[in-house]
């Protein structure tokens, strides 16, 4: 019986050392040093001069962050215990080991780009290890619904100025507005507030006097419209760019509150999981407590009013 319980004991031990190993600050924060440096690698590759002088010393330090990888998988997933499948339902963890299986497929010279692809992609790794950037994606993703419709609502703003634009000035200025790709081009670069005054100016006193050099020949019918064109551009920049693509960031502000207030949930509920009955008692009576006193103050505040 004590051989027994000594092997359970063990046993115990075994599976808890990966699993304090990986939820330690240090191994934390040596993987996004070791994220980092990959990420540096990448960007040093570029240069055919430094690659042809230390091209040897590049590819040995590449390996040397693939074994850190392939370790801190390895550790991660001896740190789920007698489950190590449960490694694989975070789908960041999925990502991670996405990246690093990857690269140890026997690809061929013809799939090199595909390989680089996958080690430029490593930088994306600091999403996985960072609970902060995890939430900004979680909250991005969890939008797009929302952003759909705004995506919706301003390719109709677009496909409306588009085909006005076409119309009013496509003989005058067939560079930009000859077409309606051409106009969905240029109204792309107005809403970005990029050299929309010159546009502007272009349609309001005619091509002939804005004309561009070399591109005479395009100034066939120029027509200016000095009232018509400051209204079209301002209140496509108006609505385009300080309301509509406005919507975009009260969207993601929104979902971003619903991240926090599910991930503090999570936490709280896991913190009950494994709090003993008196600690979930103190928790609820804090609760509580808070909501009484929170009634209390409106309370106190209808009363005075």
């Amino acid at each position: 019986m004590r051989c027994t319980g000594l092997s359970k004991q063990g046993e115990r031990t075994i599976f808890s050392m990966p699993k304090h190993l990986v939820s330690s600050t240090v191994f934390h924060n040596f993987i996004v040093g070791v994220i980092l440096f990959a990420s540096v690698l990448v960007g040093l590759e570029t240069s055919k001069t430094v690659v042809a002088e230390y091209g040897d010393w590049l590819k040995t330090l590449d390996r040397v962050v693939l074994i850190i990888f392939t370790g801190e998988i390895l550790l991660k997933i001896a740190a789920e215990g007698r489950r190590p499948w449960r490694f694989f339902l975070d789908g960041w963890n999925l990502f991670d080991f996405v990246i690093v299986a990857v690269c140890f497929l026997p690809l061929q010279t013809q799939f090199i780009a595909v390989l680089r692809l996958v080690r430029i992609l490593r930088v994306l790794r600091l999403v996985s290890v960072l609970p902060r950037l995890q939430l900004l994606v979680g909250a991005l993703l969890k939008s797009m619904p929302s952003i759909g419709y705004v995506a919706l609502l301003l390719s109709i703003h677009f496909y409306i100025y588009a085909v006005l634009g076409v119309f009013l000035w496509g003989e005058n200025d067939p560079m930009r507005f000859g077409s309606l790709p051409l106009t969905f081009l240029t109204l792309f670069q107005c809403v970005t507030m990029e050299g929309w005054v010159d546009i502007m100016h272009t349609q309001m006193w005619g091509c002939s006097q804005f004309v561009q050099s070399g591109m005479e020949a395009s100034c066939t019918a120029s027509r200016g419209m000095p009232i018509i064109a400051p209204i079209y551009f301002i209140s496509f920049i108006i609505f385009g760019t300080m309301i509509i693509l406005n919507l975009f960031i009260g969207v993601m502000m929104n979902s971003l509150q619903e991240m926090q207030e599910e991930r503090a949930k999570l936490v709280s509920d896991a913190r009950q999981s494994t709090a003993t009955p008196l600690e979930r008692e103190l928790s609820n009576l804090i609760d509580d407590t808070a909501e009484i006193s929170k009634r209390l103050s409106v309370l106190k505040s209808k009363v005075s009013s």
